[in-house]
Protein backbone atom coordinates (compact mmCIF):
# COMPACT_ATOMS: atom_id res chain seq x y z
CA UNK A 1 0.00 0.00 0.00
CA UNK A 2 2.08 3.05 -0.77
CA UNK A 3 1.14 5.96 -3.61
CA UNK A 4 3.93 8.60 -3.82
CA UNK A 5 7.36 8.17 -5.54
CA UNK A 6 9.13 7.86 -1.95
CA UNK A 7 6.88 4.38 -1.81
CA UNK A 8 8.65 2.74 -5.31
CA UNK A 9 12.25 1.78 -3.81
CA UNK A 10 10.23 -0.39 -1.68
CA UNK A 11 8.06 -1.75 -4.21
CA UNK A 12 10.94 -2.65 -6.03
CA UNK A 13 12.70 -4.18 -3.45
CA UNK A 14 10.31 -6.71 -2.82
CA UNK A 15 9.82 -7.56 -6.18
CA UNK A 16 13.27 -7.86 -6.62
CA UNK A 17 14.09 -10.62 -3.97
CA UNK A 18 10.93 -13.15 -5.09
CA UNK A 19 8.52 -12.09 -2.43
CA UNK A 20 4.65 -12.93 -4.09
CA UNK A 21 3.43 -9.35 -4.30
CA UNK A 22 -0.48 -10.07 -4.52
CA UNK A 23 -1.77 -6.77 -5.42
CA UNK A 24 -0.98 -3.02 -5.01
CA UNK A 25 -3.00 -0.38 -3.12
CA UNK A 26 -3.09 3.17 -3.97
CA UNK A 27 -4.82 6.20 -3.85
CA UNK A 28 -7.12 7.06 -7.07
CA UNK A 29 -5.94 8.96 -9.72
CA UNK A 30 -6.17 12.78 -9.02
CA UNK A 31 -6.72 15.73 -11.67
CA UNK A 32 -3.63 17.62 -11.93
CA UNK A 33 -1.94 20.83 -13.98
CA UNK A 34 -3.78 23.69 -15.61
CA UNK A 35 -5.77 21.45 -17.61
CA UNK A 36 -7.41 19.13 -14.78
CA UNK A 37 -6.09 15.97 -16.40
CA UNK A 38 -6.18 12.27 -14.00
CA UNK A 39 -2.97 11.44 -13.04
CA UNK A 40 -1.87 8.16 -11.78
CA UNK A 41 -0.10 7.93 -8.46
CA UNK A 42 3.81 6.94 -8.88
CA UNK A 43 3.14 3.89 -7.46
CA UNK A 44 0.27 2.90 -9.76
CA UNK A 45 2.87 3.62 -13.00
CA UNK A 46 5.81 1.28 -11.30
CA UNK A 47 3.05 -1.48 -10.09
CA UNK A 48 1.64 -1.72 -14.08
CA UNK A 49 5.72 -2.42 -15.24
CA UNK A 50 5.46 -5.13 -13.11
CA UNK A 51 2.74 -6.96 -14.14
CA UNK A 52 0.94 -6.26 -10.60
CA UNK A 53 -3.05 -5.65 -9.72
CA UNK A 54 -3.88 -2.21 -9.02
CA UNK A 55 -6.47 -1.25 -6.75
CA UNK A 56 -7.84 2.43 -6.17
CA UNK A 57 -10.16 2.44 -3.13
CA UNK A 58 -11.76 5.96 -2.49
CA UNK A 59 -11.84 4.50 1.25
CA UNK A 60 -10.17 1.24 2.16
CA UNK A 61 -12.57 1.04 4.72
CA UNK A 62 -15.13 0.45 2.73
CA UNK A 63 -17.17 -2.90 2.07
CA UNK A 64 -16.22 -3.11 -1.32
CA UNK A 65 -12.43 -2.83 -0.74
CA UNK A 66 -12.36 -5.25 2.50
CA UNK A 67 -14.30 -7.58 0.12
CA UNK A 68 -11.34 -7.74 -2.39
CA UNK A 69 -8.89 -7.17 0.62
CA UNK A 70 -10.90 -10.79 1.88
CA UNK A 71 -10.14 -12.95 -0.98
CA UNK A 72 -6.49 -11.64 -1.59
CA UNK A 73 -5.88 -12.84 1.58
CA UNK A 74 -2.24 -11.60 2.24
CA UNK A 75 0.25 -12.89 4.52
CA UNK A 76 1.45 -9.68 5.21
CA UNK A 77 0.65 -5.60 4.20
CA UNK A 78 3.73 -2.98 3.90
CA UNK A 79 2.77 0.39 4.16
CA UNK A 80 4.50 3.28 2.17
CA UNK A 81 3.12 6.63 2.55
CA UNK A 82 -0.08 5.55 1.75
CA UNK A 83 -2.41 8.39 2.93
CA UNK A 84 -5.59 6.36 4.26
CA UNK A 85 -5.84 5.57 7.93
CA UNK A 86 -6.27 1.01 7.84
CA UNK A 87 -8.91 0.00 9.64
CA UNK A 88 -9.00 -3.16 12.71
CA UNK A 89 -9.82 -5.39 10.31
CA UNK A 90 -6.54 -4.88 7.69
CA UNK A 91 -4.83 -4.10 10.62
CA UNK A 92 -5.76 -6.81 12.43
CA UNK A 93 -6.05 -9.83 9.43
CA UNK A 94 -2.51 -10.47 7.56
CA UNK A 95 -0.84 -13.23 9.83
CA UNK A 96 2.30 -11.60 9.36
CA UNK A 97 0.82 -7.86 10.73
CA UNK A 98 0.70 -4.93 9.04
CA UNK A 99 4.36 -2.88 8.72
CA UNK A 100 5.04 0.52 8.18
CA UNK A 101 8.48 2.17 6.33
CA UNK A 102 8.43 6.16 8.31
CA UNK A 103 11.16 8.27 7.70
CA UNK A 104 11.72 9.88 11.06
CA UNK A 105 13.43 8.22 14.21
CA UNK A 106 9.84 7.04 15.65
CA UNK A 107 8.26 8.23 18.50
CA UNK A 108 10.07 12.11 16.89
CA UNK A 109 8.12 13.26 14.32
CA UNK A 110 4.84 11.01 13.76
CA UNK A 111 2.20 12.50 10.96
CA UNK A 112 2.10 13.78 7.31
CA UNK A 113 5.47 15.16 6.82
CA UNK A 114 8.04 14.18 8.86
CA UNK A 115 11.10 14.95 6.59
CA UNK A 116 10.44 18.34 6.18
CA UNK A 117 9.73 19.15 9.72
CA UNK A 118 12.98 17.72 10.55
CA UNK A 119 14.81 20.10 8.08
CA UNK A 120 12.58 23.10 9.29
CA UNK A 121 13.45 22.33 13.17
CA UNK A 122 17.40 22.18 12.55
CA UNK A 123 17.56 18.63 13.18
CA UNK A 124 21.23 17.48 12.61
CA UNK A 125 20.17 13.69 12.43
CA UNK A 126 17.17 11.67 11.20
CA UNK A 127 16.68 8.35 10.03
CA UNK A 128 14.01 5.42 9.37
CA UNK A 129 11.40 3.48 11.03
CA UNK A 130 10.20 -0.01 10.18
CA UNK A 131 7.54 -0.18 12.62
CA UNK A 132 3.90 -2.67 13.80
CA UNK A 133 0.69 -0.74 12.19
CA UNK A 134 -1.82 -0.40 15.17
CA UNK A 135 -5.01 2.26 15.19
CA UNK A 136 -2.73 4.94 16.22
CA UNK A 137 -0.97 7.67 14.29
CA UNK A 138 2.62 5.79 14.12
CA UNK A 139 2.40 4.58 17.31
CA UNK A 140 3.01 1.08 16.86
CA UNK A 141 5.93 -1.26 17.35
CA UNK A 142 9.04 -0.33 16.21
CA UNK A 143 10.77 -3.23 14.57
CA UNK A 144 13.77 -2.00 13.19
CA UNK A 145 15.70 1.84 13.28
CA UNK A 146 18.12 2.96 11.23
CA UNK A 147 19.69 6.49 12.02
CA UNK A 148 21.77 9.29 9.71
CA UNK A 149 23.10 12.47 9.68
CA UNK A 150 21.23 15.29 8.34
CA UNK A 151 23.83 17.64 5.88
CA UNK A 152 23.95 21.33 6.65
CA UNK A 153 22.70 21.98 3.49
CA UNK A 154 20.26 19.17 2.78
CA UNK A 155 17.07 19.89 1.56
CA UNK A 156 14.05 17.76 0.99
CA UNK A 157 14.37 16.73 -1.96
CA UNK A 158 17.55 15.19 -1.33
CA UNK A 159 16.47 13.25 2.03
CA UNK A 160 13.32 12.06 0.35
CA UNK A 161 15.21 10.38 -2.13
CA UNK A 162 18.04 9.20 0.07
CA UNK A 163 15.68 8.26 2.87
CA UNK A 164 13.47 6.55 0.51
CA UNK A 165 16.20 4.13 -0.12
CA UNK A 166 17.43 3.63 2.84
CA UNK A 167 13.53 2.55 4.17
CA UNK A 168 13.89 -0.19 0.94
CA UNK A 169 17.11 -1.84 2.55
CA UNK A 170 15.49 -1.69 6.12
CA UNK A 171 12.29 -2.94 4.91
CA UNK A 172 13.90 -6.39 3.37
CA UNK A 173 15.77 -6.67 6.23
CA UNK A 174 13.00 -6.39 8.62
CA UNK A 175 10.39 -8.85 6.45
CA UNK A 176 13.18 -11.38 6.31
CA UNK A 177 13.10 -11.00 10.34
CA UNK A 178 9.61 -11.31 10.10
CA UNK A 179 9.11 -14.39 8.54
CA UNK A 180 12.59 -16.17 10.08
CA UNK A 181 10.71 -15.02 13.49
CA UNK A 182 13.78 -13.30 14.83
CA UNK A 183 12.46 -9.40 15.07
CA UNK A 184 11.56 -8.28 18.35
CA UNK A 185 9.23 -5.66 19.11
CA UNK A 186 9.90 -2.43 20.72
CA UNK A 187 6.84 -0.16 22.65
CA UNK A 188 7.58 3.49 21.46
CA UNK A 189 8.41 5.75 24.42
CA UNK A 190 5.16 7.99 24.52
CA UNK A 191 6.97 10.79 26.30
CA UNK A 192 9.06 11.25 23.36
CA UNK A 193 6.55 12.10 20.89
CA UNK A 194 6.76 15.15 18.39
CA UNK A 195 4.37 15.64 15.53
CA UNK A 196 4.95 16.66 12.31
CA UNK A 197 1.67 17.72 10.79
CA UNK A 198 0.76 18.57 7.24
CA UNK A 199 2.29 21.75 5.57
CA UNK A 200 0.08 24.12 5.11
CA UNK A 201 0.49 27.78 2.66
CA UNK A 202 1.02 29.45 6.27
CA UNK A 203 3.93 26.99 7.37
CA UNK A 204 5.01 27.72 3.86
CA UNK A 205 5.71 31.49 4.19
CA UNK A 206 8.35 33.09 5.21
CA UNK A 207 8.83 35.33 8.37
CA UNK A 208 11.10 37.53 7.86
CA UNK A 209 11.08 38.95 11.35
CA UNK A 210 12.25 35.66 12.07
CA UNK A 211 16.20 34.49 12.68
CA UNK A 212 17.94 34.01 9.51
CA UNK A 213 19.40 30.21 10.22
CA UNK A 214 15.67 29.48 10.81
CA UNK A 215 14.37 30.78 7.67
CA UNK A 216 16.93 29.17 5.74
CA UNK A 217 15.46 25.85 7.43
CA UNK A 218 12.40 26.36 6.05
CA UNK A 219 13.43 26.91 2.51
CA UNK A 220 15.77 23.95 2.88
CA UNK A 221 13.00 21.61 4.40
CA UNK A 222 10.13 22.75 1.72
CA UNK A 223 12.41 22.62 -1.63
CA UNK A 224 11.02 21.99 -3.85
CA UNK A 225 7.64 20.75 -2.62
CA UNK A 226 5.92 23.02 -1.74
CA UNK A 227 8.47 25.16 -1.77
CA UNK A 228 8.15 28.01 0.96
CA UNK A 229 7.61 31.73 -0.26
CA UNK A 230 7.20 35.77 0.07
CA UNK A 231 5.64 38.36 -1.73
CA UNK A 232 7.11 40.16 -4.36
CA UNK A 233 5.06 43.37 -5.85
CA UNK A 234 1.90 41.50 -4.46
CA UNK A 235 3.35 38.24 -6.24
CA UNK A 236 3.77 34.63 -5.06
CA UNK A 237 7.98 34.65 -4.67
CA UNK A 238 9.17 30.63 -4.15
CA UNK A 239 12.52 30.57 -2.70
CA UNK A 240 14.48 27.06 -3.02
CA UNK A 241 17.82 27.58 -2.37
CA UNK A 242 19.19 30.27 0.08
CA UNK A 243 22.37 30.70 2.49
CA UNK A 244 22.16 32.90 5.76
CA UNK A 245 24.90 34.83 7.76
CA UNK A 246 24.25 36.48 11.41
CA UNK A 247 25.45 39.83 11.28
CA UNK A 248 24.21 43.48 12.43
CA UNK A 249 21.58 45.15 10.67
CA UNK A 250 20.28 48.28 9.82
CA UNK A 251 17.47 47.43 7.37
CA UNK A 252 13.85 46.32 8.29
CA UNK A 253 13.15 42.60 8.01
CA UNK A 254 12.02 41.53 4.58
CA UNK A 255 13.85 44.30 2.55
CA UNK A 256 16.51 43.57 -0.36
CA UNK A 257 19.54 44.19 -1.81
CA UNK A 258 20.53 42.90 -5.38
CA UNK A 259 24.28 41.50 -5.24
CA UNK A 260 25.05 41.28 -8.70
CA UNK A 261 28.77 40.37 -8.79
CA UNK A 262 27.59 37.40 -6.20
CA UNK A 263 24.71 36.36 -8.45
CA UNK A 264 22.63 36.40 -4.85
CA UNK A 265 19.81 38.40 -3.48
CA UNK A 266 20.28 39.71 -0.05
CA UNK A 267 17.46 39.95 2.32
CA UNK A 268 17.35 41.48 5.65
CA UNK A 269 16.32 39.41 8.93
CA UNK A 270 15.57 39.76 12.10
CA UNK A 271 19.57 39.10 13.11
CA UNK A 272 21.14 38.95 9.71
CA UNK A 273 21.01 38.12 6.23
CA UNK A 274 19.16 35.32 4.08
CA UNK A 275 21.11 35.03 0.74
CA UNK A 276 18.71 34.22 -2.11
CA UNK A 277 20.68 31.79 -4.90
CA UNK A 278 17.46 30.13 -6.54
CA UNK A 279 13.91 31.27 -6.85
CA UNK A 280 10.78 31.29 -8.96
CA UNK A 281 8.28 34.58 -9.27
CA UNK A 282 4.59 33.75 -10.22
CA UNK A 283 4.15 32.73 -13.52
CA UNK A 284 7.57 32.84 -14.67
CA UNK A 285 9.82 29.86 -14.92
CA UNK A 286 12.11 28.53 -11.81
CA UNK A 287 15.95 30.12 -11.84
CA UNK A 288 19.18 31.15 -10.65
CA UNK A 289 19.15 34.54 -8.08
CA UNK A 290 21.65 36.33 -11.17
CA UNK A 291 19.34 35.41 -13.84
CA UNK A 292 16.25 37.08 -11.75
CA UNK A 293 18.62 39.90 -11.27
CA UNK A 294 19.45 40.21 -15.17
CA UNK A 295 15.65 40.12 -15.33
CA UNK A 296 13.92 42.64 -12.67
CA UNK A 297 15.30 45.54 -11.22
CA UNK A 298 15.24 45.69 -7.75
CA UNK A 299 14.82 48.89 -5.56
CA UNK A 300 16.21 50.17 -2.14
CA UNK A 301 12.66 50.45 -0.87
CA UNK A 302 11.76 46.55 -2.15
CA UNK A 303 10.51 44.87 0.43
CA UNK A 304 9.84 40.88 0.63
CA UNK A 305 6.61 40.08 2.94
Amino acid sequence: MGTPAFAIPSLKILIEHDYPVLGVVTQPDRPRGRGRKLVAPPVKDYAATANIPVYQPDRVRDETFLEIFRDISPAMVVLVAFGQILPREIIEFPPLGCVNVHPSMLPKYRGAAPMNWAIIRGEEKTGVTIMRIDEGMDSGDILLQEETAIDAAETFDKMHDRLSEMGAQLLLRAVKGIAAGTITRTPQDSSLVTMAPKITRETSRIDWKAPAREIVNLIRGLSSTPGAYALFKGKKLKIFAASWKESLTTGIPGELSALKKEEKIRVTAKDGYVYIEELQLEGKKRMKAGDFLRGYRVYPEDLLE
